[in-house]
């Protein structure tokens, strides 16, 4: 079976570029840009990984990551979480919710593309 990430994100060219990065090196991509109904998008398919953005119309991604951690199903799904912003409160209020891996926008491709492989990596055991 192939990975699956679910980029839960709501700026197109972000999406745009990330879904090329990763479908590039063999991810199924799939997108969900409502806060609102991230938890329900997540919950209905899990995916390998989820990247998850902060700041989401509907729900910020502190409240999703928060929900998903609380939910038996999901919580050790492997996390990455974007921001903007990029400030160590929002860095240190990801890492209190449970986030395995937290990067700030603009990020380089190759470390986005390397940092999913190793969430995947070290959640399946996969070398």
């Amino acid at each position: 079976m192939g990975k699956r990430v679910l980029l839960v994100e709501d700026e197109p060219n972000i999406i745009e570029a990330i879904r090329f990065i990763l479908s590039r090196d063999g991810w199924a991509v799939e997108t969900h840009s409502d806060g609102a109904t991230a938890v329900d998008a997540v919950l209905a398919a899990p995916p390998d990984v989820l990247v998850l953005d902060v700041m989401l119309p509907g729900k910020s991604g502190f409240d999703i990551l928060r929900e998903l951690r609380a939910a038996p199903a999901t919580e050790g799904l492997p996390v990455l979480m974007l921001t903007a912003k990029g400030q160590l409160r929002d860095r240190e209020q990801a890492e209190r919710y449970g986030v395995n891996s937290f990067m700030t926008k603009p990020f380089a491709n190759s470390e986005v593309l390397e940092t999913v492989n190793a969430l995947f990596e070290g959640a399946t055991g996969a070398a």
